[in-house]
């Protein structure tokens, strides 16, 4: 089981930020809407009942959950059509990067990513150079909890998790991804309650940088990551 690193707190903290910005509500609402395509009921959709739980974690007003939910099932006409891609890159010091992206038109967010990552010293490379890299997995996030670290990690271990990372004051639980839901389930039986879940890509090997170079990337991911169709990046950062 795995402690914790640099990076993923001052990514735990940038979250803590992002909250409060505008954008989080969009982005929530476009994970529904993707997750919504596959059916409008999150009893039945796994993929949706997870981003609906996001959403409700953060506050997303309800009417604005249901119109998504209406938006992704094709219940609401005359509404663009939201496909969800996923791009590579490279950033500074060859940090690989995936970046999930929503958009009702590929080749603008193509084209406005691209040239972000060219300004800010990044590259977009082809399909397949970099994916292979990462192996997709199911992530949960757990709300602080009176229990010890050791009962913890006897619970995880318990429920079928792969490992886990302690990040402030939560803990960030790492599992096969065809598992996730089985997980998910045995945890909350526990009583443990989780903030949120869903599939993440975690990388085979990697990069550790310098202090100085870790904050020049963290500059570089602000830059990417607030492009209005960007949802979320996975890289290679220890």
């Amino acid at each position: 089981m795995s402690g914790h690193n640099k990076w993923s707190k001052i990514k735990h903290k940038k979250a803590a930020t992002d909250a409060q910005r505008s954008k989080i509500f969009s982005t929530l609402s476009k994970e529904i809407i993707i997750a919504a395509k596959n059916g409008s009921d999150p009893e039945t959709n796994f993929q949706l009942k997870i981003a609906v739980d996001k959403a409700k974690s953060l506050n997303m007003p309800k009417a604005n959950i249901e119109k998504a939910i209406k938006r992704g099932s094709g219940e609401l006409k005359n509404e663009a059509q939201l496909e969800e891609f996923l791009f590579e890159a490279y950033g500074p010091n060859q940090v690989a990067m995936l970046i999930k992206a929503v958009s009702d038109n590929k080749n603008r967010t193509l084209s406005e990513i691209k040239t972000a990552l060219t300004k800010n010293g990044g590259k977009m490379v082809e399909a397949g150079s970099i994916s292979w890299q990462f192996d997709q997995a199911g992530k949960i996030v757990l709300r602080k909890s009176e229990k010890s670290n050791e009962e913890l990690e006897e619970i995880l271990i318990e429920s079928g998790a792969d490992d886990f990372q302690v990040d402030e004051d939560e803990f960030i639980v790492y599992t096969a991804f065809q598992e996730l839901q089985m997980v998910k389930e045995n945890l909350e039986k526990t009583g443990l309650k989780i903030k949120e879940a869903g599939l993440t890509y975690l990388p085979q090997n990697k990069l550790e940088l310098n202090d100085q170079d870790l904050e020049k990337y963290a500059e570089f991911f602000d830059k990417i990551e607030e492009q209005d169709d960007v949802v979320e990046i996975f890289d290679n950062i220890s």
